[in-house]
């Protein structure tokens, strides 16, 4: 549906306040996101929210007025990105069970490109081949490419050779919507394709044999050359080197993850330079599969690139916003004239900017919330600390603007995964917590990802031990320096931070006044039955990577009772907020309404908020500011700021 918007950035001052924005704003979805800048630097492509419905703004910066906006509703936004400087790659996802098929809900994503010339639009795989059965939904975001003059996408999906679905790779036409089956595929099946549009190499993965093969077209076809066993850690094709003479592989080793290069002339295999930077993510060259770069996260958002024209232009933007807490690039033209940046901290908000590297300008676009100045955001330090073991544990530290660093309440804000990170960069939580009055400490507890294998393999087995104790260890670090006082600290956590904030009430006793868990497990041998029951066996690699964990042998184990909350409820002396969507398929609800009705049978002070029509990632502004007053709400009845 086609809609008429105000023109509202580009023009936006940055706004500057006395006191803290309201609560809702930082609760609130961003009011500017996914700010992308064509490949030929005319058109601005943004994602906004009013009423709570998100839009896709498709602004000209040549003549400086609005080409068309699209309203994209109750669908959650997950991706915005040019396939080329006239068509608009929209990606969406919700929750469903398609038409005909049988088993639970999912997050399904769908994809369309909108034509900013004429202004039509195409939902990609909507129309399907005629000569096979498939599905509207993609697997992967779709990758542009220009075959013989023509602006196609190649998108991965789902086709029926028979009566179980299959990942196939489709191509479809930008500007006229055909598309045609390229090949068809396994269970989870991926591809690489070349400039040209024709496939290079192609990854299969079977769950039952747990064994990856990797095949390259060495010629005329596709020919295995690497088989795999894989039980946990799975291979990845990370696309081609710069020069696209080989396929980059990460392959699983003793210490993690290395990476090796597959040669496409004969599928030989060679180790990469030692020297090579360790990098996080890639960064693909735009249309093409090949690796020009890649993100660095410490405490900062950093970049390496293969081409001296994009490092230098990095070098320039990170030089010129040395005093910004964080600066990342988010989009930037085919010749690395513009760039669009997102910088943040308390000198700057968290704000958008167009980065001219022609006159060494940079124009503000707008707040990534609206009601957000720099007034608003409270300054944030990475801080290291040492666990009761003697390892080193790191995290980030957000102290309250405008209140010194002594006894200060604290909340304790553990991040999901567990085998994920707290990133560098405008959180809307922790944020909205500190601008209550709170300190908020987020650990990079031991099994988190992103810090290399040493401190991810040392969470092996210690879900709810020493995982655990790594949060209260930071507590009493900060209290040993002053800045916290003892008596008035809490935890909140989602996902697997809210397993960690039920398990700090029932393990941690003495340490934390309240404890908020927002989608968090409970009950691990329910978990863990509930797995089995979606992956349909018993042995799948979710349960493999949970009991890997866990620290058990099968889903039966009886210590999985001595770590599961549920279990110690009677330990439990201090107040609990459950907090649940009903559309979470990742975490059941269940997980929450028992812990909850535990806890009342107990006699146990507990609070439950269903987050009607809310999934595990709280992609709608309405239930997100729900999920942060009820928490703030919870956190100043039971450990007042003041």
């Amino acid at each position: 549906m086609r809609i008429s918007l105000a023109v509202i950035l580009l023009a936006a001052g940055m706004s500057v306040r006395a006191s803290s924005a309201p609560l809702e704003a930082y609760g609130n979805l961003q009011t500017l996101d996914n700010v992308r800048i064509s490949p030929d630097g005319q058109t601005l492509a943004y994602v906004t929210v009013a009423g709570g419905q998100r839009l896709v703004v498709i602004h000209s910066l040549q003549k400086k007025d609005q080409i068309d906006g699209l309203k994209i509703g109750d669908l959650k936004l997950r991706d915005l990105s040019w396939a080329d400087s006239k068509h608009l790659i929209i990606t969406t996802s919700t929750t469903a069970l398609p038409m005909g098929m049988i088993g639970t809900r999912e997050e399904w994503s769908t994809s369309q490109s909108f034509d900013i010339e004429t202004h039509k639009d195409i939902k990609l795989l909507d129309k399907g081949p005629s000569d096979v059965q498939t599905m509207n939904v993609i697997a992967g975001l779709p990758r542009a490419r220009n075959v013989d003059g023509r602006i196609v996408v190649f998108v991965g999906g789902f086709y029926f050779p028979g009566t179980e679905g299959r990942r196939a790779l489709f191509e479809v036409d930008l500007d006229n919507g055909r598309t045609r089956l390229v090949k068809g595929g396994g269970e989870d099946t991926d591809w690489i394709v070349d400039e040209q549009g024709g496939i290079v190499a192609q990854s299969d993965y079977t769950e039952r044999t747990h064994e990856w093969t990797l095949k390259v077209n060495a010629g005329d076809s596709l020919n295995t050359v690497l088989e795999v066993p894989a039980a946990i850690e799975i291979p990845d094709m990370d696309g081609l080197t710069a020069d696209g003479s080989a396929v980059v592989v990460s392959m699983p080793s003793k210490d993690g993850y290395e990476h090796k290069h597959v040669l496409l002339k004969d599928g030989s295999i060679t180790p990469v330079d030692k020297n090579e930077p360790d990098l996080n993510d890639d960064i693909h060259a735009h249309g093409s599969d090949r690796i020009i770069g890649g993100i660095r996260y410490t405490d900062k958002t950093d970049y390496v690139f293969f081409q001296p024209r994009a490092e230098s232009v990095w070098k320039s933007i990170k030089t010129a916003y040395y005093s910004a807490t964080n600066v990342e690039m988010v989009s930037w033209t085919d010749d690395w004239n513009e760039v669009v940046v997102r910088v943040w901290g308390p000198n700057d908000g968290d704000r958008y900017d167009l980065v001219n590297m022609t006159t060494h300008q940079a124009n503000p676009i707008g707040n990534a919330y609206r009601d957000i100045g720099p007034a608003d955001v409270s300054p944030v330090q990475w801080i290291t600390y040492t666990a009761k073991d003697g390892r080193s544990i790191s995290g980030y530290l957000t102290l309250p603007a405008n209140r010194p660093p002594k006894n200060l309440p604290l909340v304790v804000l553990p991040h999901g995964g567990p085998q994920e990170r707290d990133y560098p960069g405008f959180d809307w939580l922790s944020q909205g917590i500190a601008s209550r009055g709170y300190a908020v400490l987020q650990p990079q507890f031991r099994g988190s990802a992103g810090f290399g294998w040493n401190l991810l393999s040392a969470g092996f087995g210690e879900f709810g031990r020493k995982m655990q104790t790594d949060l209260s260890d930071g507590v009493r670090d900060l209290v040993a320096k002053g800045i916290v006082d003892p008596k008035r600290v809490c935890i909140v956590g989602a996902s697997y931070g809210g397993y960690a904030a039920l398990a700090g009430a029932a393990f941690d006793p003495g340490v934390y006044r309240c404890a908020a868990s927002d989608a968090g497990i409970s009950d691990l041998h329910e978990m863990l039955d509930y797995m089995q029951r979606e992956a349909g066996r018993s042995d799948n690699l979710n349960i493999r990577f949970w009991d890997r964990f866990l620290g058990v042998a099968d889903t039966d184990d009886a210590a999985l009772d001595a770590i599961s909350p549920i279990k110690h409820v009677d330990n439990i002396t201090i107040p609990i907020l459950l907090i649940h969507g009903t559309n979470d398929t990742v975490v059941p609800r269940a997980q929450s309404e028992d812990m909850a009705d535990a806890l009342k049978k107990a006699g146990k002070p507990v609070e439950y908020v269903e987050l009607e029509g809310e999934d595990h990632w709280l992609s709608r502004s309405e239930t997100r500011f729900r999920m942060l007053s009820a928490t703030v709400k919870f956190l100043e009845a039971n450990n007042p700021p003041n």
